[in-house]
């Protein structure tokens, strides 16, 4: 979420799903019951286009339909497409048929024209939408609208007729189709969007829906908000639970307390807490590709930060005893990560062989080596150092950012770290502007590609990073051998070896797992390794 899931260490959820109160209600849903989660920090907003963070990537997926969603194994489906994409042999344009029983919430249709729209809105230059990323980095001529070298309308996707939306892309993308399952690219109501103006997506009135949900009692700065069961969804006889409920809870400890009070049916719990429920019968802790990592800005209020010079970026990175600081401070079942992307996320297209595996470990922690080149970033950059590390203000990633102060203090004659804790919105606004020198923060592929975490350091980044050779590998990877996947592969393993290990453009720290109590009679709360970490279309509580 630039990318997009929690622990996914800052994320739970709170829901409360209500069953069975209409005569047309499925057998599944009439033996539900309530339930209640949690989530680790607010919603933002619900207009699509403006998606900050993962709070934001779960609801609108539960309350927005794209047209392609994940099953229960990541395994991508049809949604409000009808079937999966007819894709021409160079791999360049994509017809898709939609299904023609979609409704949005207010009774009108869902139609290929409003996934034009949403597409369309989100390139224009003059919104400057923060995932506009994800439609430049794919779609023909959205660069040169991004740039204003060319009109909107000149978007490489068209609505063919009512059912059938046509894309076309500026070069073949392998990975193309799991980008639709991202909100980035879900539809919009023209028509409600123009009317409603700068307050759609500011409230839970101020918008209609075309998902599982509409989302009741929100607007932005609450915390909490609640999703009905949407009667106009296409399939909303297999949605299981009519109403669901969110609370936000920024402490592991009172979510814990909350779950053993009975208030809570799920928990995600963090640290010390998450190790010492390891035997809880009622523990669970799922893979995700989230990482934990820290940005690195080179640049701040136009003047260059002390994170210009390599040899210092080399001297944190490779000074951060990851095993330490992942099995004693984050501790609940995470793994320390020695490059980009997570173990487990995706494989070599011929051989089957995880990218973590084959790209190998990337700047392991080495004191004596951290030592050399923070003596060489010494006589550069003059003997005393001082950087500021903003963190959110979820307490796992407050006692992180604390414990990486003290180590890398101790560890460096002559720094000085400065720790700041922030609202997650209001970290990652001071990101997008720039304004910080280091900032603790996770990471979740918006789609199923290594190309989604690298195009990260692209340059023109908002961390200043620039790179030639670098940029050259990525070219490589998206346009000479977008259809040669083997090539493809090995360029960015390579192209991962160069921002990490040759210029440590940032400090990867580790890969998470998301570590619960959960109640046993909640059912079919799907977790994910991309697009929205969460979906909640099939959960339900049981009878007693």
């Amino acid at each position: 979420m630039k990318k997009l899931v929690q622990s996914i260490l800052g994320l739970t959820l709170m829901m409360t799903i209500i069953s069975g109160c209409s005569s047309n209600e499925n057998k599944e849903s009439a033996k539900t019951q309530p339930l209640n989660l949690m989530s680790a920090s607010e919603l933002t907003t619900l207009d699509t286009s403006v998606m900050l963070d993962f709070p934001d990537a779960i609801v609108q997926t539960a309350a927005f339909e794209g047209l392609y969603a994940l099953d229960e194994k990541d395994q991508l489906i049809p949604a409000a497409a009808k079937e999966m994409p007819e894709i021409s042999e160079d791999g360049k344009t994509y017809t898709i048929k939609l299904r023609e029983d979609a409704k949005w919430s207010n009774d009108d249709p869902v139609t290929a024209k409003d996934f034009e729209y949403a597409w369309k809105k989100m390139i224009d230059p003059k919104n400057g939408f923060v995932y506009s990323f994800l439609v430049k980095d794919t779609i023909l001529n959205a660069d040169e609208i991004s740039d204003g070298k060319k009109s909107v309308d000149e978007l490489g996707v068209k609505a063919l007729d009512d059912q059938t939306l046509e894309v076309k892309l500026k070069e073949a993308k392998p990975y193309f189709t799991s980008v639709l399952a991202f909100p980035t690219f879900f539809p919009q109501n023209q028509k409600v969007v123009e009317e409603k103006g700068t307050d759609y997506g500011t409230s839970s009135e101020n918008v209609v829906y075309n998902g599982p949900f509409i989302v009741e009692n929100w607007k932005q700065t609450d915390l909490s908000w609640d999703l009905k069961k949407n009667e106009k969804y296409w399939d909303h006889e297999k949605v299981k639970s009519d109403k669901i409920h969110y609370e936000v809870v920024k402490e592991a400890s009172t979510a814990l307390n909350l779950f053993e009070d009975g208030q809570l049916d799920v928990a995600t719990i963090t640290g010390e807490l998450a190790k010492q429920n390891q035997s809880n019968p009622d523990y669970h802790s799922y893979p995700t590709a989230t990482m934990n990592y820290i940005r690195l800005n080179q640049k701040r209020k136009d003047k260059e930060t002390p994170l210009k010079n390599q040899n210092l970026r080399k001297a944190l990175a490779l000074g951060i005893d990851k095993e330490n600081l992942v099995n004693n401070i984050i501790a609940d079942g995470s793994k320390p990560l020695y490059g980009t992307v997570t173990e487990g996320f995706v494989s070599n297209p011929e051989t089957g062989v995880d990218f973590r595996e084959e790209a190998g470990d990337l700047l392991k922690y080495d004191e004596k080596e951290a030592l050399a080149y923070w003596e060489q970033a010494k006589k550069e950059l003059g003997d005393k150092i001082t950087l500021d590390l903003m963190v959110t203000d979820d307490g796992s990633y407050k006692k992180m950012g604390e414990s990486l102060q003290g180590s890398l203090e101790k560890l460096f004659s002559g720094l000085t770290i400065n720790v700041t804790a922030l609202p997650t919105e209001t970290a990652l606004n001071l990101s997008r502007e720039s304004d910080y020198d280091m900032f603790l923060i996770y990471w979740t592929p918006d789609y199923q590609d290594p190309i989604s975490t690298l195009s990260m350091l692209r340059s023109g980044n908002d961390r200043n990073y620039s790179n030639a050779t670098y940029d050259g590998l990525l070219d490589e990877a998206s346009q000479k051998y977008a259809t040669d996947l083997q090539k493809r592969w090995e360029t960015l393993i390579a192209a991962e070896k160069e921002v990490i290990e040759e210029t440590a453009g940032m400090i990867i720290i580790s890969q998470n797992q998301q570590s619960v109590l959960q109640n046993p009679q909640v059912k079919g709360l799907n977790y994910h390794t991309f697009a929205a970490p969460l979906t909640l279309k099939n959960v339900y509580k049981e009878t007693e």
